[in-house]
């Protein structure tokens, strides 16, 4: 796992070499082992790494590193698992040569001399961003892995006609290229707050995109001259989704079969390291898989981390206690309270460079930071939910929308503005009378929730979208912006797929998963200079999961039905059998409490009028409906906090222009 960046400019070409130092530098926390750079003065192009070491810890794994045939130059950022297996075919065909070291970025070089660029990341089984400079061609190609674990933000620095292209793993790097004054792009900051998060392709930036997951991107001297990118699929998510509907399996058996298989394969190559390996155990169905898989790989007991809250309701400790005492792991558990909370917030804007406002990212940060006292290398189950039918939605989405669906769309705006006339403490003590697990899932927050969809909804797809969004496009309070399309808006990518659930699953992987999840995780572990590895995702246990049914993943009104089948084979079903719960924190409680002034400076209604960038208004009569226990406006509120402490962080680089209008 590492960090890269790059330049390539066609005018002033300054001084690349300090440059390049300077934007590495800036990701020194995702490779601390070492750095190195390479600069073509004559083409004007320069890459940056940082490195570090897992495989092949030896300087024969150093990057930048050229092919042996010296027409190619690659950073890398990643892992790819199989890289021996595509070392003997490379030798089979007579093309793999004399092997310099063991590093899978050498495998790569001699695979894109070999079958190119695109059929190379095809044969390849892993995470990865890189950038390939063709000294021949003066050609660059950025590529970012199949579900998007691994970022890769680009664009234009300044702006001058001859502005430079620009690209790294995270934005910080791109900010530190001198000149770089790129203001907020308000179209994208009206996504964040929708989303929380800014979805890919799109960027906090004017001028600056995220290559989205599965994509090449090339660019020769003549794109360059008209700030034009070429950005083509390698491996489309939806095309594997078809491809297994068309071939479910038939029989149970052999479907479970297949699925203990290729997760027993998935887990054992990513535990392959040079360092030492760990997992997260939160308990649940996914993380308790892998590291159930893992520990009946392993000769020695895996060491496994979770973090437990205080406050009811969020603390999921006891059960990934109970998981490891079965399976034998050596565990490892930390609390968290309000004050550890209040240590991790003022480095949330630097650690996640972009306003990013999934309040689990603080658990996230902490449970990272503790897994590297002991590991360099984490496990985790992420991407179980959106491969196997885990989420809520998918379960109760058709039972909510069936009895509506009937009903004129009048009678349903009505049914959904009278659920909203009754304030959220009635709905709580209607839920008081409901199992404590329900109780701490914030019941009136969610009623309300869902008056508001009923307002607005037409179709289940309008149901999920709207499920998935936090603030209706005609109520986002940014001023001054233009809207912006997403992938949520193509239904060219669920076509052909007739079930809801299945529509939903996918919609989720393409959007949900990269954007928030796997952001989440990859930026709070590179912040401590840990490698997270997420073998749910390595794409043949996809392609099985999108070869099972849907009665295979949601029976008798619970997801994941065939991942529990496998999870029977090593886990005791009583460990294992609740409700499911977030990865979440305690934040509405604490907005109220420990966090309350701090949370006031920033949406000071002078301050928020001067800074222009969002309606006054309309965030302080949240704040106030939220302080007053009158509405549940948690997840709205953490999304403006975290743009704001971006922005007091130093977020902008432009100045603000003073709005007109809402984000239309």
């Amino acid at each position: 796992m590492c960090g890269l960046t790059g330049i390539w400019s066609n005018g002033s070409r300054g001084d690349l070499q300090t440059s390049i130092r300077r934007m590495s530098d800036a990701l020194d926390h995702r490779g601390p082992d070492a750095g190195g750079d390479w600069v073509d003065a004559d083409a004007g192009v320069a890459l940056g790494h940082r490195r570090l070491a897992i495989v092949e810890l030896s300087e024969l794994g150093a990057q930048p590193m050229h092919s042996a045939c010296g027409r190619y130059v690659l950073v890398f950022n990643g892992e790819i698992y199989n890289h021996l297996e595509l070392r003997r075919a490379l030798d089979a065909a007579g093309k793999g040569g004399d092997w310099r070291g063991g590093s899978d970025t050498e495998t790569l070089l001699a695979g894109f001399v070999a079958w190119g660029v695109a059929a190379t990341l095809q044969r390849a089984v892993g995470m990865f961003a890189i950038a390939l400079w063709d000294r021949r061609d003066r050609r660059l190609t950025l590529a970012r892995d199949r579900f998007g674990e691994k970022p890769l933000y680009y664009g234009w620095a300044g702006q001058g006609s001859d502005r430079p292209f620009v690209f790294g793993s995270e934005l910080k790097a791109l900010r530190a290229f001198p000149g770089f004054d790129n203001g907020i792009d308000r179209g994208s900051l009206g996504l964040m707050l929708q989303f929380c998060a800014v979805p890919a392709p799109h960027a906090i930036f004017e001028g600056v995109f995220q290559l989205s997951p599965g994509t090449l991107l090339t660019l020769d001297a003549a794109d360059l001259a008209a700030r034009q990118v070429k950005v083509t699929p390698f491996w489309r998510a939806d095309d594997m989704a078809r491809r297994g509907l068309a071939d479910p399996f038939r029989d149970e058996g052999d479907a479970i079969d297949a699925l203990d298989a290729a997760l027993r394969e998935a887990i054992s190559v990513q535990m392959i390291a040079d360092v030492p390996v760990g997992a997260f155990l939160s308990g649940g169905i996914d993380s308790s898989t892998v590291v159930a898989i893992m520990q009946a790989q392993s000769a020695r007991p895996v060491q496994t981390f979770t973090v437990g809250f205080d406050e009811a309701g969020f603390d999921e400790a006891p059960f990934a206690a109970a998981v490891a005492r079965h399976l034998g792991t050596e565990h490892n558990e930390l609390r968290v309270s309000a004050a550890d909370a209040l240590n991790v917030i003022p480095r949330l804007a630097t650690m996640y460079d972009e306003p990013f406002a999934d309040s689990s990212q603080i658990p996230t940060s902490i449970i990272c930071a503790a897994a590297r006292g002991s590991v360099t290398v984490a496990l985790s189950g992420d991407g179980g939910d959106e491969l196997f039918g885990g989420y809520n939605r998918y379960v109760w989405g058709q039972r909510i929308w069936r009895p509506v669906a009937p009903l004129p769309f009048g009678l349903r705006r009505a049914l959904g503005a009278a659920i909203l006339a009754i304030p959220t403490p009635a709905w709580n003590g209607l839920g008081a009378a409901m199992p404590k697990a329900l109780q701490a899932s914030l019941f009136g927050d969610k009623a309300h929730k869902m008056g508001r969809r009923l307002e607005t909804v037409r179709t289940l797809d309008d149901l999920y979208r709207s499920l998935v969004t936090e603030w209706p496009v005609s109520e986002i309070p940014v001023l001054d912006a233009q809207s912006r399309a997403t992938r949520l808006d193509d239904l060219g990518l669920v076509a052909g797929i007739d079930a809801p659930e299945q529509r939903m699953m996918l919609w989720d992987s393409l959007t949900y998963l990269p954007d928030d999840i796997l952001t989440k995780v990859d930026r709070a572990a590179m912040a401590v200079s840990l490698e997270t590895r997420v073998p749910m995702l390595d794409h043949r246990v996809a392609e099985v999961a999108w070869r099972l049914p849907m009665d295979m993943k949601i029976r008798n009104g619970q997801g994941k039905w065939a991942l529990r089948q496998v999870l029977d084979r090593y886990v005791p079903r009583a460990l294992i059998e609740r409700p499911k719960a977030g990865f979440g924190a305690p934040i509405g409680q604490w907005l109220r409490g420990p966090l309350r002034d701090w949370a006031e400076a920033l949406l000071d209604e002078t301050r928020l009028r001067n800074e222009g960038y969002l309606e006054p208004e309309v965030i302080r009569a949240l704040w106030h409906q939220h302080l007053s226990g009158q509405h549940d406006w948690t997840i709205r509120l953490w999304s403006v906090l975290m743009f704001q402490a971006w922005l007091e962080g130093g977020g902008s680089s432009g100045v603000a222009q003073m709005p007109t209008k809402r984000l239309v």
